[in-house]
């Protein structure tokens, strides 16, 4: 194991119930139609368009008002990666708030997880222990194998626990979703071994890889939509105007039950005292399952989140106390890309979730490339999530000896990515840098660079020249050591030694590891969707109507006037 000193800081406790709030009280309620009375006349019956709803009181009747999900912005909460965050004195339940009608206790859930009958088709997966990872780390870390399920996701679990429940006069009708991956295959297993007509909708953009892969398992696949969001719109259409019974992918009892069993497996499979299961989260119906067994089987255990820190849905709900919805969600995980968490899942993770962790996507990358080394095996970057997160907790609070599990929920990866995934790996696990200097045009110049760099290796060579220029923008990678052991204070004193150097020589260096604008700049892929970076020069007067133009394009778009990288790539 590895030598290091390990700052220990204190492991979070979790935070008392907040005070009750004071009436009217903004309640939540997985029904779309909540009408309540207090025995008079006059109540209304209102639509709910968002979770949160607000109830109030008019000539002796209770009716409730919609309240719009409030949008927010992902970096609006962001905090260093380890850190077990996203809980505050108003993400708990009030005391002695009422359960929502219809809503299952703590003693249904945890029952319906034991009935399940997700067996039909999905394996128990084994929990392995990952030798070199947790040498690496000081603990036990256990792999939850969800990526050997049949369709290498755990989502078969809650979809077919829900479509088992379907009368055979429903199933006779069909089945119908919306996915662009691992939630269309699970329905397509179950609508299989059900004997039932699946219907799967999914956006446009879907690779043929993956919806050929539906078709193979016998559902109709129906492409519509550029998006999601479109491609479930017309989904729930279809239903409505069909009779088919929509397959929400998190958010109904049934299906979070499903998932639920995976915690009932780990608490059995492990012997001796668990610290904590890390979940990844996108909609919430994997964490929620878990949370509503393991929390009453052993409350002790903690059920933390992992979310990227770009699509980071469930820690600013948690944060807030109340479902939001994220502006504009990073795509990279593309299975955990939420931009509003569910209600029911949401209901569940406010009251039991211990805390999210925050990861990048660089990190993710790395822990791809862990699982491949550790298990030759190969992760969807959603289905990594959790390992990223399990590594980040274990260093940021210094935890040694314990056990701690991570599910690794999901292996369909997109061949295309790996590309983009070998490229980050080893700068997610810090162990090579990106940099880049301005190289005056002048002989000798490169010469000195070279001499400058001096014994330090450079995988990877960009020298971008422009004849209307002085000078030109060098940008390269550089290893920062062959080890494991050899990351840590040597390697950065190293690097900072050659910048150090390249200044002195009046050469501007900038380091850009961090930089997701400049690394997504150095890469160009065939896939689907990509961040595309734009020069645009538009006179000062003209700006606010050229921000109104731009808005009625449709496209989501950061404006980056003052990033350095902008300045260095666009010049």
């Amino acid at each position: 194991m590895e030598s290091q000193a390990v700052a220990r800081r204190p492991l979070p406790p979790l935070p008392a119930r907040a005070a009750e709030a004071a009436a009217p009280r903004t309640v939540f309620s997985p029904q779309r139609f909540r009408p309540t009375s207090t025995g008079g006349s006059g109540a209304r019956l209102r639509p709910l368009v968002a979770s949160a709803v607000t109830t109030q009181r008019e000539a002796g009747a209770t009716y409730t008002v919609a309240t719009p999900l409030a949008k927010v912005s992902v970096d609006s909460l962001q905090y260093e990666s380890g850190v077990l965050g996203a809980i505050t004195e108003r993400t708990r339940p009030a005391v002695g708030e009422e359960r929502p009608n219809g809503a299952l206790t703590p003693m249904e859930y945890l029952t319906n997880v034991l009935s399940s009958r997700v067996y039909d088709v999905a394996i128990e997966s084994p929990l392995q222990l990952a030798p070199k990872l947790s040498e690496r780390l000081g603990v036990n870390l256990w792999l939850k194998r969800e990526d050997l399920q049949p369709v290498f996701s755990f989502k078969l679990r809650g979809a077919y626990n829900m479509m088992v429940k379907l009368s055979r006069k429903q199933l006779d009708k069909g089945v119908i979703c919306s996915s662009a991956g691992n939630h269309a295959q699970g329905v397509a297993l179950a609508a299989q071994k059900l004997h039932c007509d699946a219907v799967i909708v999914m956006p446009v953009t879907t690779p043929e890889i993956k919806w050929r892969s539906v078709e193979r398992l016998g559902a109709t696949v129906v492409l519509k939509g550029d998006s999601y969001d479109e491609a479930q719109t017309f989904a729930k259409q279809c239903a409505e105007q069909e009779g088919r019974t929509f397959i929400h992918p998190f958010d109904h009892p049934d299906v979070i039950t499903g998932q639920g069993t995976i915690g009932m497996e780990i608490i059995r499979q492990l012997t001796g005292p668990l610290h904590a299961i890390f979940v990844p989260v996108g909609g919430g119906g994997l964490i929620a399952g878990i949370a509503a067994y393991v929390k009453r089987v052993c409350p002790e255990v903690k059920i933390i989140g992992v979310e990227p820190s770009d699509a980071n849905a469930m820690a600013l709900s948690l944060h807030h106390g109340q479902r939001i919805m994220v502006e504009h969600v990073g795509g990279f995980a593309d299975g955990v890309a939420v931009k509003v968490v569910g209600e029911e899942t949401f209901r569940l993770c406010r009251e039991l979730v211990d805390g999210v962790v925050l990861v990048s996507r660089d990190a993710i990358c790395a822990s791809i490339k862990d699982m491949f080394e550790e298990k030759r095996s190969i992760l969807e970057p959603a289905g990594a999530l959790s390992l990223a997160g399990a590594e980040a907790y274990c260093k940021y609070y210094g935890l040694k000896g314990t056990n701690v599990v991570a599910i690794t929920s999901g292996a369909n990866m997109n061949f295309d990515r790996l590309r983009l995934v070998t490229e980050l790996a080893d700068v997610g696990r810090k162990r090579e840098a990106v940099l880049a200097t301005i190289l005056p045009e002048e002989h000798g110049s490169f010469k000195t660079f070279c001499k400058l760099v001096g014994s330090m290796n450079i995988t990877e060579f960009k020298y971008r020249y422009d004849s209307r220029r002085e000078d030109a923008l060098v940008l390269y990678r550089q290893p920062l050591g062959l080890c494991y052991c050899s990351v840590g204070l040597h390697t950065d004193t190293e690097l900072g030694a050659m910048v150090n150097r390249m200044k002195s020589a009046q050469l501007r260096t900038i380091n850009l590891t961090n930089d997701d604008l400049a690394k997504d700049h150095l890469r160009y892929f065939g896939e689907t969707g990509a961040n595309v970076l734009v020069g645009i020069q538009v006179p000062k007067e003209d700006m606010q109507e050229f921000k109104h133009q731009a808005q009625d394009l449709g496209y989501e778009y950061t404006y980056e006037m003052t990033d350095e990288s902008y300045r260095l790539l666009m010049q």
